[in-house]
């Protein structure tokens, strides 16, 4: 029996619920872990994130453990067998996107020292709250996720609209959407 409060959205098995006890909204500063967070909210444009979350170790396999210095240098050949597995999502252009975000994402670390200086820098290093009572106070993008988002567009990235940029804001805690009466409150 499940006797902890979450948000509602997480109910919908153990899945979500350990995804959101143990990761969601939790700051990282790590820029591996920034960089999967990355990929996986790249290849979620359009679908449910559950239907990532489900594939996420498909995915780790797939993309190198996420190594963005391995993925910057994926061939055509690389690619062409990423498309090929039904572990993950065969999206073309988000396959190719997740290489072209890994050159982008260390050309943001030769001018920064690191991704996470850069993207926290958007936060002022530390998290938003926005407290939100209930989940239809979640939003789904803000100034700030449409300000990143331009810039990370300007920088070559892909896949990285107002809503894809402000779920990774949530998912690597620099963002706090958990409901008011959420146990990750307490």
């Amino acid at each position: 029996m499940n006797l902890k409060n979450r948000c509602a959205w997480c109910e919908k098995d153990d899945l979500y619920r350990n995804y959101h006890d143990q990761e969601w909204g939790v700051p990282i500063y790590d820029d591996q872990k920034i960089f999967e967070f990355l990929i996986l909210e790249t290849f979620q444009a359009g679908l449910s994130w559950y239907t990532v979350l489900a594939k996420r170790e498909n995915f780790r396999n797939a993309f190198d453990n996420f190594d963005y210095k391995k993925v910057a240098t994926y061939s055509e050949t690389k690619i062409e067998t990423l498309k090929q597995d039904a572990g993950i999502i065969r999206n073309g252009l988000k396959i190719k996107a997740a290489v072209t975000n890994a050159i982008a994402f260390m050309e943001i670390q030769k001018e920064f020292g690191s991704f996470s200086e850069y993207i926290w820098g958007f936060v002022n290093h530390q998290p938003v709250d926005n407290k939100p009572l209930t989940l239809k106070d979640v939003p789904a993008t803000s100034e700030i996720s449409d300000a990143l988002s331009k810039d990370l567009k300007k920088r070559g990235f892909k896949f990285v609209g107002s809503t894809v940029v402000y779920a990774h804001m949530q998912a690597t805690g620099m963002v706090n959407d958990h409901v008011e009466d959420c146990w990750t409150r307490k």
